[in-house]
């Protein structure tokens, strides 16, 4: 089989040894600036592909060495070669070739938008003769010397910082400003061009070439960065991580001074302008560039540590095949082989690395929706989540069937079920996932509640007066047309008796109007008055009836004031104790509307007063009301007091922050030693019963339909 003729302008250079022992070396693609790792048996087939046939190669690999390579191992080589453009165009055909190539790359417009928006990069100069020129300069700062001075900088910076601690953190609250955000933003503009020269300069001290500075954007956020991919062509691997690091180090040699010039400079323009460097060049390299989540500069200290280039691809395709076989058991070979302990840590590394990213990219399409334009961020927040968080989800389980058909097309899938106990366990599970959508369960609605008698009637005292007689003591049992108290009041008891004088005096001079003509004359005036005297004592003994109230209905006594005794003064209003009717209580709660359409009035419910007193009561629902709560009139219902009810005051006032509704349950049990005017506790009601996926499923339709209401 003939190969196609490798480019003339690659390059091949000697790389580190690998984790096995074995040399690799370094492929170079000048024209795309892109570095290929090649082992042992990659390098001999390039190195003899002049031979320019399979069997050929793999033959002249086994007699010049102790390779044992075949013709499958070259042409794996061939296609490797092939699908990274590293070999010539093939004549005629070449020119459509890379017309289809470039098709796919580029994809349709929406795709190209899409990329775009998430990430691009403008290259802004080309600094490599200016590095050259300027290299001799910057030497001393990688001087032993100079490194020694820092560290004495940094640790007489900390130690003003430490003794002058109350200033330093004022000064940092007091810039959390507009002006102070505009001065942070300038700062960290200085730095990152500061941190990317740090990463050219190492660079082009090793010997590498920087052809490209610039800005690129991530989801719109603007980030400086350094072309500096030819330091893959360094076999040191200690010069490589000191590249890496470059970056990190400017900033914290930027951060020591700045602290030191904080601790030392006068008030003025030049001390803020050092806090500023000193706090936003801990925060942003601590916080940001050591992250190795995200590409940045923690990620390729990690790679070149380990010595493992595509980190984050090798590790998440280790992962991917660690759940698979968690999942189905197949008992496929790993993608890479790597010690226990590496592979462990690779896989964990994978599941961090998704989690920190799955938390981010919901923050940053969080961010997206709120600082957009309603419809825009809407538009651009389904994009983060379906790209960022679905996609990579989806492209994955849709690669199982294809999985689980390969392995049961030789044994049959009954077969890979009844031996592969991964296999079959994963299948229970998925189906158990799959009937939480279609297979109906109890629901549950839960809320505090309020525990009442429905009739209570409450004792006042009408005015000031003082207590005559208390015949009941707490807990008694009143029939109803007995007396509940008896009071008095003076100035009542002055009243009746002007009312009775007036009205007897009346009666007096009516019956001697037959003997008396001056009276006779005024007989009809003296009915008159004699009437009113009547309804004015009327209304006299009304009002004292008001004193010795009572029992509308058969009930108990509660609340009485442990201090009441006969002879005792009692002020304006003031509520004495509390009827209440034994043979009838409910519990009033407050829904959501979600929570409100699963339930139905007969529904049974249970209620457990809080601090578990008392028995767990059955419940009915009774009501539901029609129109939401406006006002919640049971204030130990509301959050802040302890209840489930989120309110916000207002006037005095507690209004729900979202619409809620009264349910009334009645009690169907004995509520025993809960025999109180009022209990909150905890309110259960089995609802309707509700599929729990397609309940999620509608609260996320719900959430989508009511931020698409603009």
């Amino acid at each position: 089989m003939a190969l196609p003729a490798l480019r003339e302008e690659l390059a091949l250079y000697a790389g580190p040894h690998l984790a096995d022992g074995q040399p690799s070396w370094t492929l170079h693609d000048p024209v795309r600036n892109q570095f290929f790792r090649v082992d042992w048996l990659t390098f001999e087939i390039i190195s003899r592909w002049p031979l320019d046939e399979t069997q050929t190669i793999a033959d002249a690999v086994n007699a010049q060495t102790t390779l044992r390579p075949d013709a499958t191992d070259v042409e794996a080589v061939a296609r490797f070669l092939v699908d990274n453009q590293l070999v010539q165009p093939d004549g005629a055909g070449s020119a459509r070739q890379f017309a289809e190539r470039l098709t796919r790359m580029r994809g349709n417009w929406q795709s190209w938008l899409l990329h775009h928006y998430l990430f691009f990069r403008i290259p802004l100069i080309r600094p490599d003769g200016w590095l050259e020129r300027w290299l001799g300069r910057i030497a001393p700062f990688y001087s032993r010397g100079f490194a020694q001075l820092t560290l004495a900088a940094l640790l007489v910076g900390l130690v003003e910082v430490y003794r002058d601690w109350g200033r330093f953190s004022a000064t940092l609250v007091d810039t959390f400003s507009w002006t102070g955000l505009l001065g942070y933003g300038m700062a960290l503009t200085g730095i990152k061009v500061l941190h990317e020269l740090g990463h050219a300069f190492t660079a082009k001290r090793y010997g590498c070439r920087v052809p490209a500075m610039g800005v690129a954007f991530l989801v719109m956020f603007p980030v400086a960065y350094t072309d500096t991919n030819e330091v893959w062509k360094l076999a040191n691997r200690h010069q490589r991580l000191a590249v890496a690091a470059a970056g990190v180090v400017t900033e914290l040699v930027v951060a020591a001074w700045a602290t030191l010039a904080w601790g030392l400079l006068p008030e003025g323009l030049p001390k803020s302008i050092a806090f500023m460097l000193a706090t936003t060049t801990w925060i942003a390299t601590l916080a940001i560039n050591t992250s190795p989540f995200m590409r940045f500069d923690g990620y390729f200290l990690l790679s070149d540590w380990l010595d493992m280039p595509n980190l984050h691809s090798r590790s998440f395709a280790l992962a991917r095949w660690d759940l698979r076989e968690r999942l189905f058991g197949l008992g496929v070979p790993p993608p890479e082989y790597f010690s226990r302990k590496r592979h462990i840590g690779l896989v964990l590394f994978a599941y961090a690395t998704w989690i920190y990213r799955l938390v981010i990219f919901l923050g940053i399409a969080a961010l997206v929706y709120a600082f957009f334009i309603k419809a825009v961020g809407v538009m651009l927040f389904v994009v983060e989540i379906g790209w960022f968080v679905l996609l990579p989800f989806w492209n994955e389980i849709k690669l199982w069937p294809g999985l689980l058909q390969k392995e049961s097309s030789s044994s049959g899938f009954l077969s890979l079920m009844r031996h592969r106990p991964r296999a079959r366990r994963s299948a229970w599970l998925a189906a158990g996932l799959a009937l939480l959508f279609v297979c109906p369960w109890p629901t549950r609605q839960s809320a505090s509640g309020a525990l009442k008698p429905v009739e209570t009637f409450p004792i006042y005292a009408p005015a000031g007066a003082q207590l005559v007689q208390l015949p009941w003591p707490e807990g008694s049992v009143v029939r109803a047309g007995q007396p509940l108290l008896e009071l008095t009041s003076p100035e009542l008891q002055l009243r009746w008796q002007h009312a009775q004088t007036r009205l007897e005096r009346l009666r007096w001079q009516s019956s001697s109007a037959g003997v008396n003509a001056a009276q006779r004359q005024n007989l009809q005036v003296l009915a008159q008055e004699e009437n009113t005297a009547k309804a004015e004592l009327a209304n006299v003994q009304s009002d004292m009836a008001l004193y010795a109230p009572t029992a509308p209905f058969t009930g108990v006594l509660r609340d009485l004031d442990p201090d009441l005794k006969p002879g005792v003064w009692i002020g304006n209003r003031e509520r004495l104790g509390t009827l209440v009717k034994p043979d009838h209580w409910q519990v009033e709660t407050y829904l959501d509307e979600d929570a409100v359409n699963r339930i139905r009035v007969g529904d049974p419910a249970r209620f457990f007063a809080d601090g578990l007193e008392g028995p767990v009561l059955t419940l009915t629902v009774s009501a539901i009301d029609q129109d939401a709560t406006r006002i919640l009139p049971n204030g130990q219902l509301a959050a802040q007091f302890g209840g489930s009810v989120m309110t916000r005051e207002k006037h005095g006032q507690l209004v729900p922050e979202r619409a809620v509704y009264r349910v009334t349950l009645d009690v169907n049990s004995e509520v025993g030693a809960l025999v109180q005017q009022s209990w909150r506790g905890h309110v259960v009601i089995h609802g309707r019963w509700e599929a729990p996926g397609l309940a999620f499923l509608r609260a996320a339709l719900v959430l989508v339909w009511r931020e698409l209401g603009f």
